[in-house]
Order: C-alpha cells, then sequence, then structure tokens
C-alpha cells in the first residue's frame, strides 16, 4: 500500500473511531427519555427533572477546556478513553442510588458532563488534523453527526428499558452506561494525530470560504471582539436547541392526543435527533463553499421561524406539523455544532484548537443550562413554553445582527 493510501485509510479510520465515539456519548441528547419516566413515576418537579440534563450540559461544556488542553499535549486515545470510563461512571452511580435526585444529579450532571466532555473535545481535533483545511467544516459536520445520531439508537433502547415503571430506571441507567463504557474505551484506541510534518492532499477544487486562520494562544483570542461576538451567537443557537431536545416530550405531549402518545412520543426524539445529524453534516458542507457567515445568518433565520411555527402549534395540536417543524429544529441546532468548531480552526489557527473551542465552547454549556432552566421555570408557573420561545426568538434577532459584524480577525480593524 502506497504512504498516500496508506494516510488516506489511517485519516478515514481516524474519522469513523470519532464518529463512533460521539454515538456512544450522545446519551445527554436521550434524556428526554429519562425526564418523562422521572416525571411520571418518581414524582419529580419539571425543574427537578431538567436540573441533571442542565448541569450536564453545562459540566460538559466547561470541561471541554482542560480537555482540549489535554488533547494538544496527550494521545487521544487516551483522553477519550478517560471520557468513556466517566460516563460509564456516571451512569452507573446514577443506577446505584435509585430515586435520588441528588445521586442523580451527581453522576449525570457532573461525571457524564464531564465524560462527554473529554470525548467531544478530542475527536474532531483528532479528526480535521488528517485533512486539508478546505474539508474542515465537512469532517467536522460528520464527526459531529454522531452524537446527534446516537438518539437514533439510544433513544429506542431506553424506550425498551424503561417500559415497565419505576423499577426499570436504574437498570436503564446501568445498561446503558455499561454499553458507552466498552464501546468508547475500543473506538478511542483508533484515534491518532498525524505526523509532525503531515500535509493533507488539497481536493481538486477549492473552495471560498475563509480558511487562512492566524495562529493565537487563547488569552489573545480572548482578547479579540470576534471571539466574544462567536460567543453570543452560540449561547443563543446552542443555547436553544439544548433546551428543546430537553423539552421534546413535552411538546409531543401537548401536542399529541393522550391515547396516541406511547406509540408516537418518543418519535419527536428519533425525528429530532436526524434533523440534528442531517445538519452537522450538511451545513459543515454548505459552509465550506458559502462561507460561515452567511450559512449561520441562514440557520438562525430558519430557527427563529422554527420557534415561531412551534408557537402556534401549541394550540393547533397538528401531529405532522409537529413532527416536520421538530425535525427542522434538529437540522438548525445541529448546523451550529459543526460550523462553529469549523469558525473556531478559521479564525484561531489550528495549533491550539482542543482549548481555543473548549473556552468557545462553554457558550453551548452556559446556554444550555440558562434556558434549559428558564423553560422549567415557564413549565411550572405557567405550563407553558411560549415565553421561553419568545426570548430565544429575540436572541436569534440579535445573532443575525452580529453576524453581519463578524470577520476573521486579521481583517477586523
Amino acid at each position: 500500500m502506497t504512504d498516500k493510501k496508506s494516510t488516506n485509510l489511517t485519516a478515514w479510520t481516524v474519522t469513523s473511531a470519532g464518529i463512533g465515539i460521539n454515538l456512544a456519548l450522545g446519551v445527554l441528547y436521550a434524556w428526554g427519555m429519562f425526564r418523562d419516566s422521572i416525571l411520571t413515576h418518581w414524582g419529580w418537579s419539571d425543574f427537578q427533572a431538567g436540573a441533571p440534563y442542565a448541569l450536564a450540559g453545562l459540566v460538559f461544556a466547561f470541561t471541554m477546556i482542560p480537555a482540549g488542553r489535554l488533547q494538544d499535549k496527550f494521545p487521544p486515545r487516551i483522553v477519550a478513553t478517560i471520557g468513556g470510563v466517566l460516563v460509564g461512571a456516571g451512569m452507573m452511580l446514577c443506577a446505584a442510588f435509585g430515586n435520588s435526585f441528588w445521586a442523580v444529579t451527581l453522576g449525570f450532571g457532573v461525571l457524564v458532563g464531564a465524560g462527554i466532555g473529554f470525548g467531544y473535545a478530542v475527536v474532531t481535533p483528532a479528526a480535521i488534523k488528517w485533512f486539508s483545511a478546505a474539508r474542515t467544516g465537512l469532517i467536522a459536520g460528520l464527526i459531529v453527526s454522531g452524537s446527534a445520531l446516537s438518539s437514533v439508537i439510544i433513544v429506542p433502547v431506553a424506550k425498551t428499558l424503561l417500559a415497565d415503571g419505576a423499577e426499570t430506571i436504574p437498570a436503564a441507567f446501568f445498561y446503558i452506561g455499561a454499553g458507552i463504557l466498552v464501546a468508547v474505551t475500543i473506538l478511542a484506541q483508533f484515534l491518532k494525530n498525524p505526523p509532525v510534518g503531515h500535509k493533507p492532499a488539497e481536493p481538486r477544487k477549492k473552495n471560498s470560504a475563509p480558511i487562512h486562520g492566524e495562529e493565537m494562544r487563547w488569552r489573545r483570542m480572548l482578547g479579540t471582539r470576534q471571539f466574544w461576538f462567536l460567543w453570543t451567537m452560540y449561547f443563543f443557537s446552542a443555547g436553544t436547541g439544548v433546551m428543546l431536545i430537553g423539552q421534546a416530550m413535552k411538546l409531543a405531549k401537548d401536542v399529541i392526543p393522550k391515547e396516541n402518545f406511547a406509540q408516537l412520543g418518543f418519535v419527536s426524539l428519533i425525528l429530532l435527533a436526524l434533523g440534528n445529524g442531517a445538519g452537522r453534516i450538511l451545513a459543515g458542507h454548505i459552509s465550506d463553499s458559502l462561507g460561515r457567515m452567511r450559512t449561520l445568518f441562514l440557520v438562525f433565520l430558519f430557527q427563529a421561524v422554527a420557534l415561531g411555527i412551534m408557537i402556534y402549534l401549541l394550540s393547533a395540536a397538528s401531529v405532522p406539523a409537529l413532527f416536520a417543524t421538530i425535525t427542522f429544529v434538529g437540522f438548525n441546532y445541529g448546523a451550529c455544532l459543526s460550523v462553529f468548531p469549523a469558525v473556531s480552526k478559521d479564525y484561531f489557527g489550528l495549533r491550539n484548537y482542543g482549548l481555543n473551542y473548549g473556552i468557545l465552547f462553554t457558550a453551548w454549556g452556559v446556554g444550555g443550562a440558562a434556558l434549559t432552566q428558564l423553560a422549567g421555570l415557564f413549565n411550572d408557573r405557567t405550563g407553558s413554553l411560549t415565553g421561553v420561545f419568545i426570548t430565544c426568538i429575540c436572541g436569534f434577532a440579535l445573532a443575525m445582527a452580529i453576524t453581519f459584524l463578524t470577520h476573521t480577525p486579521h481583517h477586523a480593524k
């Protein structure tokens, strides 16, 4: 096998392993099934049922900072293996203590959140280092599609495991956690960085996206206005998506007739996951040609429109319209999860990518935690999500305006 073919095979092996790891670590997106069972059988309030999920997102995001730093210094298989062990341990802690708010909050909110952060931080940098800068959006989109599509696997499994009532909730935590631990530990061994001096082949047809990022350390990055523009846009776009994923079963219950909910309720999570995965792949690829900010502007516009439709659906109760809209919402959320990693590399370089993107990713955690808990408060006090949807629409209006002000740092005055 020639060196070129061998390198190409290694690049796609690393990419495939990264997709598989994210597929296993996407348990966060299946929380809706656990939340519904916990509300039904354990009698928690909506705010309590949202707390482990919101905390997991927050811990996930902030763990990306030290995990990103570690992946810049150590082999990616080590960091990813740590992630798998933490997620498995967290899920088993939830299983061990049953109906305990604090055990589930610690197990899922802290350990699972941290484990996802360790795994997620390493797989995208490991993959994109093997490919041309012209493919950054596409490869980042492929990698992060794994966590979105995990719901297609985990949701049906969780639905089956949770089918028999309160006593099955700990078992579902245990078996899903054990599966994640084994899968991530094995797949992590296929991750590796390219050798020093590696120069990936350029595609025959180059794109027009801004791919000539300037190498920056994190302190200098924080001193640019572009970072804070990106952080603000990421806060609203990712935060809205995280909130909607956590509330998907609530939305389905509000729209789907009670007699059909048992058969159709979990379909909302599946469609959300499919839209999420498609958005990550397609938007990443489109942004390589159309440009990152143009792509983000369209995503923000479409998500604001989708939220407006959601407000209407809360009173119209149209199941087909719900399924179509929730798929579109997932697509727009997924788009952000592939474009923002590419923007981070474009603007701040690849040398310190792990740490730099980890810092930017805190917007995902803060936005997700804030909007998830805001949704819980609206649910507990008004029984409706209308208020939080209006808040998010206003946030997207601001994000659209910011896209016109955001350019690569070395072009900024």
